[in-house]
């Protein structure tokens, strides 16, 4: 609930607080901590078919790369205490391959916040050895202060103050955006033009009151998208309600793109 801030215990399938604030596991595995204050539509962030068409979009192989960059970026951090594992949270995690496969492939504390429920509801599903939550991460992150080593936010929404307030103090946050060519020819074919756009240099400004900018790279791959990886984008983005995009499409056939992300890792600096 809004204003309190007391840890959750777990009870069996139930969640409750101190305070009496209580929180039923759904049966998938997730924990919906959403209050009706903290959405602004019914059903908010990704739609069952946007969040459907993201797992085709993983299950097709099409985000191993980041995947692979992230783990070298999991790789250069401080290895834990003995018998200790490092914490990991992922904000804005989606239907969850980015985290999930993490957690497979190292040993890891894994929490993944999301406000989809079709999202959290996919992600709980198929990797039920992390903890999801439905929450709105623009509002709140429901974790303790320094409770993680590493913080994700890959092509996600990005919340500063928090981020820093739950990054331990030799944490790290890697922060993922497109690349100014990031799919590019299909901007072309979709749009007539391919505008190239820094958002890195936005998300520096925008963490720079609470996070130190500690390095930035750019990394690409070439990927050959089919008719129906082109659709499954474009429902997993905003551009997926324009009809005119949508024909566009439609008319594409297999297309060679540019894939590009900028990587940002932040610590934990001085707050100005």
């Amino acid at each position: 609930m809004r204003g309190c801030a007391a840890p959750l215990a777990r009870a069996g399938a139930a969640w409750s607080c101190e305070r009496g604030h209580a929180f039923d596991e759904a049966r998938s595995g997730y924990l919906n901590l959403l209050q009706p204050q903290d959405r602004r539509s019914k059903h908010p962030g990704d739609s069952k078919e946007a969040a459907a068409a993201r797992r085709r979009m993983t299950d097709a192989g099409l985000e191993d790369w980041i995947r692979e960059e992230v783990l070298r970026e999991f790789d250069s951090l401080p290895p834990p205490a003995a018998g200790e594992r490092l914490a990991v949270l992922d904000v804005g995690c989606g239907e969850g391959f980015l985290l999930g496969s993490l957690a497979r492939s190292r040993a890891i504390a894994a929490r993944g916040i999301d406000i989809s429920v079709p999202a959290i509801e996919l992600a709980a599903k198929r990797y039920p050895e992390a903890t999801w939550i439905v929450g709105n991460a623009d509002r709140g992150l429901p974790w303790m202060d320094g409770s993680f080593d590493l913080v994700l936010s890959i092509t996600a929404r990005r919340n500063g103050p928090e981020m820093r307030r739950v990054l331990r103090a030799s944490g790290r946050v890697l922060v993922a955006v497109p690349g100014p060519d990031d799919l590019a020819e299909l901007r072309e074919a979709l749009l007539g033009t391919a505008t190239e756009r820094d958002r890195g240099a936005s998300a520096v400004e925008e963490l720079a009151p609470d996070l130190e900018l500690l390095s930035r790279r750019t990394v690409r791959t070439a990927a050959t998208l089919r008719s129906a990886q082109i659709r499954d984008l474009l429902k997993a983005t905003y551009r997926g309600g324009r009809d005119r995009e949508a024909q566009r499409a439609a008319r594409i056939g297999a297309l060679d793109v540019t894939v590009s992300r900028e990587l940002l890792v932040f610590g934990a600096g001085a707050r100005t």
